[in-house]
C-alpha cells in the first residue's frame, strides 16, 4: 500500500501544471486579429481627413503646403455651381437608396420561397446559382452586361434577327431608366447573398410551431404568413435600420464602371462624385470635406436609427 501511494505522489509531482486561461482572455484573443483589421482599414484611414483642413497639391508633403481651416467646407456651400452639382448628386444618392430600402423585402421572401423547395438538389442549385454572383467583381458583371446589352451585343443582334427592330438599342448608352437598370443588376448580384442570413433565422425558428400548425390543418402559404415571416421580422427590421443608417453610402464599384457621359446625370451617386473629385479633378481636400461630411451624418443617422430601435423594439442595434 505504501509502494503504490508513493507512486502516485510520484505522478503526480512529475507532471506539468497546466496554466488556466480564462475564459474571457480566450474570447479577446480570438477577436483580437480582426480587431486589428478593423482598426487598420476603418479607424487608421480617417487620419486622412487632416487634408481637408490644408491647400494640399499632390506630391507636395502635407507639411509643406498651407492649412487653410474651414475653406473647402465653406466653397462646398457657396459656390452656387458646386451646390447646384452636390444637389444633383444628392438626388441620384437618395433615389437609389430609397430604392434599396423599398426593395429590401425581396431576400426575405426569396428565402421564404426557397425554404418550401422540398428537393434538396434543386434547392442546393438554386441557392448556388443566386449567391455566386455576390462573388463576381462588378467588372466582370460589366463584362457580362456588354456582351449582352452593347450595340453589337447578343440581345440586339437577336432583336434585329428576328425583324423585330432595325435599329441598334441603346441599353448601355443611354441615360433612360439608369436608376431601375442600377437597381436590377443590383438586386440580380446581392439577392442570394442577401437571403442567407433570413435562411439562418427560419432554420433557427422551433419546428414545433410548423407541426402544431399542421396538425390545425394550416396549409403551406398559412405557415409562411403565420409562422415564417413573423419569424423573420426582428432580422428583417435590424437590417432595414442599419440601411437607414447607411442612406449616403451606395457604394462606388458599380457606378463607376457602369458610368459614361450618357449616363452621367443620373448614375453620379454621392461615393463616386467623392472619386472623381480627388482623383479625376485632382482635388484631394475638397473630395475629403465631401467624404467626412458624408460620415458624419451616416454616424448621425446611425444614432437616430438606434434611439428609434430602443424606442420601438426595446432594444438597441449596437
Amino acid at each position: 500500500m505504501e509502494k503504490s501511494g508513493k507512486s502516485n505522489k510520484a505522478v503526480v509531482v512529475g507532471q506539468k501544471k497546466k496554466t488556466m486561461v480564462p475564459s474571457g482572455m480566450k474570447l479577446f484573443l480570438l477577436v483580437l486579429p480582426f480587431l486589428v483589421l478593423v482598426f487598420l482599414f476603418s479607424y487608421y484611414p480617417l487620419n486622412g481627413w487632416r487634408y481637408a483642413f490644408y491647400d494640399y497639391r499632390a506630391p507636395l508633403k502635407l507639411s509643406q503646403c498651407e492649412f487653410v481651416g474651414w475653406k473647402w467646407f465653406k466653397f462646398l456651400f457657396s459656390n452656387s455651381t458646386q451646390v447646384s452639382q452636390l444637389m444633383k448628386v444628392l438626388r441620384n444618392t437618395f433615389a437609389m437608396s430609397a430604392l434599396t430600402i423599398v426593395t429590401s423585402f425581396l431576400p426575405v421572401l426569396f428565402a421564404m420561397f426557397l425554404n418550401e423547395i422540398k428537393c434538396k438538389w434543386f434547392k442546393t442549385v438554386v441557392q448556388t446559382l443566386t449567391t455566386l454572383p455576390n462573388f463576381i467583381s462588378w467588372v466582370l458583371v460589366y463584362s457580362v452586361a456588354f456582351a449582352l446589352f452593347s450595340d453589337s451585343g447578343m440581345v440586339n443582334t437577336l432583336l434585329q434577327n428576328m425583324g423585330i427592330t432595325t435599329n441598334v438599342v441603346k441599353f448601355l448608352d443611354s441615360d433612360a431608366h439608369t436608376w431601375i437598370w442600377m437597381l436590377l443588376w443590383g438586386t440580380w448580384k446581392g439577392l442570394g447573398w442577401g437571403s442567407i442570413m433570413y435562411l439562418a433565422a427560419i432554420a433557427g425558428t422551433d419546428q414545433e410551431l410548423y407541426e402544431a400548425a399542421r396538425v390545425d390543418g394550416a396549409g403551406r402559404f398559412r405557415l409562411m404568413r403565420h409562422i415564417t415571416l413573423p419569424a423573420l421580422m426582428p432580422t428583417f427590421f435590424v437590417l432595414l435600420m442599419m440601411s437607414v443608417a447607411n442612406f449616403l453610402t451606395n457604394g462606388l464599384d458599380q457606378y463607376f464602371v457602369f458610368s459614361n457621359s450618357f449616363n452621367m446625370e443620373h448614375i453620379q451617386v454621392l461615393d463616386l462624385y467623392v472619386y472623381k473629385l480627388g482623383i479625376g479633378s485632382n482635388s484631394i481636400p475638397l473630395a475629403t470635406a465631401v467624404g467626412m461630411l458624408k460620415s458624419l451624418i451616416s454616424v448621425i443617422l446611425f444614432c437616430v436609427v438606434n434611439f428609434v430601435s430602443k424606442k420601438t423594439r426595446g432594444e438597441s442595434i449596437m
